[in-house]
Formats: structure tokens, C-alpha cells, sequence
């Protein structure tokens, strides 16, 4: 049974930045589209992409929330 992750494991994956994700992630489609992979590495960086497109989700949410936040306070003053 997989374990559930702490705050503390997403954390560690959230510490490279928005644009070292998306340039990870372009590196993996560039190879995936290449198709000169086996099907266990296509397996296995489609595995890494799609944690990937999470980590990055979360990250951008953050980001947003943090820019929703800034925004309402300039309305307040």
C-alpha cells in the first residue's frame, strides 16, 4: 500500500523552481517524442512528467494565491 506523502516530502520536490520544472518536463517530452526510448523508459519518464505537471500545478496554485492576496491588499488601501 503506497504511503501518503508529508508536507515535508512535497516540499523537497517543490524546491526547484517553476522554470527548472518546466524545463525538466520539456526535456522529457523532447525525449518521449524522440521515440528512440524503450517502453520501460517511456514508461518511466512519463512517470517523472507526470509528477512533474503536480509539482508544477501546486507550485503555480501557490503563486497564484500569493498574487490574489497581494492584489486584494492594494484594494484596501
Amino acid at each position: 500500500m503506497p504511503r501518503k506523502k508529508t508536507e515535508i516530502q512535497e516540499k523537497e520536490e517543490n524546491k526547484a523552481s517553476i522554470e527548472e520544472n518546466f524545463a525538466q518536463l520539456e526535456d522529457i517530452i523532447k525525449k518521449l517524442e524522440a521515440g528512440d526510448s524503450t517502453l520501460e523508459e517511456s514508461f518511466t519518464c512519463y512517470e517523472a512528467g507526470m509528477k512533474l505537471v503536480k509539482s508544477l500545478s501546486g507550485q503555480i496554485d501557490h503563486v497564484e494565491k500569493q498574487i490574489q492576496i497581494l492584489s486584494e491588499g492594494d484594494e484596501n488601501e
